[in-house]
């Protein structure tokens, strides 16, 4: 049995928010408006749009995992208040991520703010800042300063970088200037995207680790069992080990398209890794990262189809 920690999820009450001017609003039966569509955000069956723990919770039993990071992502809105209630009811369960206000300035004081609340872990959706001002620069004077806050309290970064290597000198930057700074990249680097590898590299520093939320996303055209995605893991390990990398589902979009027990599954069922790098992959990297004890024992149950 392994131990299995979803190292990229997301958690929301309700859409109501815009991106770029792009409205995004919970609808009915899973449905969102999405940037001028109709989106299948959530499985339809969530007809009520609620994307809550104990939803989560029921599929992290069912699939035996047994913890979560909360990440966030602007599409969502700022989930910060729902989070912190959900740090407080099931603090073994989930690990939370704040966010910040980064499209205009001011985000520093935000940062101060979640830090004293609580929070363990600040999430940046560095992708969603190339704004039609410009883009947000992630080694901005700001920036830097909420970075060296960060690293005093032992505050984790949680980010998910534009594709191929635009901010990846701006990631040199900061790990170079907050060397104890711990760095989660997520979405595999954008695996699937050019120059997807300068990212994973990053990982050759102490700090940094990559997380997989989305890549069944980014291989769905190809579908289960996501060889490409096997592929792009083993390159991966080549490149910076395997006890740089982790497991995560970016739950609930994924599992429009498949179930959450599939969105790990391919890697256990899969001969092309090594069992003790499944280990480290689906959860001993991520329990370490991230500090989760207590987890709990999940025993298998059998379907009525089996």
């Amino acid at each position: 049995m392994y131990t299995i920690i979803d190292a990229h999820s997301h958690l929301w009450l309700h859409q109501d928010t815009e991106v770029n001017g792009e409205k995004i609003k919970t609808l009915e039966n899973g449905q969102s408006l999405f940037m001028g569509e109709v989106r299948q955000m959530l499985p339809p069956f969530m007809i009520d749009g609620r994307n809550s723990a104990e939803v989560f919770l029921a599929n992290m039993n069912y699939a035996q995992v047994g913890a979560a990071v909360v990440t966030q992502e602007y599409i969502d809105g700022i989930q910060n208040d729902y989070l912190l209630e959900v740090m407080e009811k099931y603090p073994d369960r989930f690990f939370v991520c704040g966010m910040c206000e980064f499209r205009k300035p001011g985000f520093l004081e935000q940062a101060k703010e979640l830090i004293s609340k609580g929070f363990k872990a600040i999430k940046i959706p560095a992708h969603r800042l190339e704004l039609k001002s410009g883009r947000v620069l992630l080694n901005s004077p700001e920036m830097m300063d909420m970075f060296r806050l960060m690293e005093k309290h032992n505050i984790i970064l949680s980010i998910d970088m534009a594709e191929g290597d635009t901010q990846i000198g701006e990631m040199e930057d900061i790990i170079a200037e907050c060397p104890e700074l711990k760095i989660a990249i997520g979405h595999f680097g954008m695996v699937t995207k050019p120059d997807w590898q300068k990212q994973i590299l990053l990982a050759r520093h102490k700090n940094v680790m990559i997380e997989s939320g989305g890549i069944t996303w980014l291989f769905n055209d190809e579908f289960y069992p996501f060889k490409g995605a096997i592929k792009a893991i083993r390159e991966a390990a080549d490149l910076v080990g395997y006890e740089k990398l982790m497991w995560g589902s970016d739950y609930p979009r994924t599992i429009t398209a498949i179930t959450y027990k599939m969105s790990y599954d391919f890697i256990t069922k899969s001969e092309e890794i090594l069992e003790s790098d499944k280990r480290l992959f689906l959860g001993l990297n991520a329990q370490a990262f991230y500090g989760f004890k207590n987890l709990p024992e999940l025993p298998y149950i059998k379907n009525m189809s089996e």
